[in-house]
């Protein structure tokens, strides 16, 4: 398929999606969530996916301007539309891709786009990268799964300070935090990303799925819900070729080789 404000590119059980708008620093326009949900909708026989975005900047949030007069700016609804739409459901693949996501935050990720950075199962920012919700400095709340991502990944009082003050938070910071996996040196952020994502790649995929949903229950559901998703999953995992490549690997006393079957 071709895309217009993304690049799609496949190397093996890889794929990397780069958002490509870097003359708006990647602003998330309706047409590019739809186009990001597309393309994680038709991952093939790829086994991870990595996520940045093209020149200085990963998202720097919806692109008002491109939604005319559907705009929050001037058309009641018209923000409740575009998330109902388009944002949420691009956020919503990115959480329930049946593989690992990662993201490499190359600049600014702010509102939408710290979102969508937020929405990987690991983030890794460079030094210069930064995380914002500005909504407060418009009068406006954040969105995109913002308040849900945030609260349970740093706390209450750091959402709060994040969401109500408008803060940037440096990478260093966010690592400080535990908001996000690592920050790395800007020019080794891509090397590190996509060494992370091409061994992910290569490891147990269902077992990753399976992991991923778990860990979904784990924080909305009860002990008793989280004990009989975990049993469910063991399950599923066990009867995989790769749990017996594991096993056999183990014993074998050598590297597993799994082909994520």
């Amino acid at each position: 398929m071709t895309y217009e404000t993304i690049i799609v590119e496949k190397d093996g059980p890889l794929t990397t999606i780069t958002l490509n708008r870097p003359d708006r620093l990647n602003a998330m326009a309706p047409q590019m969530a739809d186009e990001l949900s597309e393309a994680l909708y038709d991952l093939g026989d790829s086994r991870a996916v990595l996520i940045t975005g093209a020149g200085k900047g990963f998202c720097s949030g919806a692109d008002l301007a491109a939604r005319g007069e559907r705009s929050a700016l001037n058309s009641k609804g018209g923000s409740h539309r575009a998330l109902q739409n388009h944002y949420n459901p691009a956020i919503n693949m990115v959480l329930r891709a049946p593989v690992p996501v990662i993201c490499a935050v190359n600049g600014p990720a702010a509102g939408v786009g710290c979102s969508l950075a937020l929405a990987g199962d690991f983030v890794l920012a460079g030094k210069s990268a930064y995380f914002l919700q500005a909504f407060v400095n418009i009068g406006l709340v954040p969105d995109g799964g913002s308040t849900w991502l945030l609260a349970r990944a740093i706390g209450r009082a750091r959402a709060t300070r994040m969401m109500m003050l408008g803060e940037k938070i440096g990478a260093d910071q966010a690592e400080d935090w535990g908001l996000i996996y690592k920050a790395c040196e800007d020019d080794a952020l891509m090397e590190e990303a996509r060494a992370l994502a091409m061994k992910l790649a290569n490891g147990p995929t269902l077992a990753y799925a399976t992991m991923k949903r778990n860990i979904a229950t784990a924080l909305d559901g009860s002990i008793t819900e989280v004990l009989l998703a975990e049993a469910e999953g063991q399950r599923l995992a066990g009867a995989s070729k790769d749990a017996m490549e594991g096993g056999m690997a183990f014993l074998e006393k050598r590297k597993p080789a799994f082909k994520g079957e």
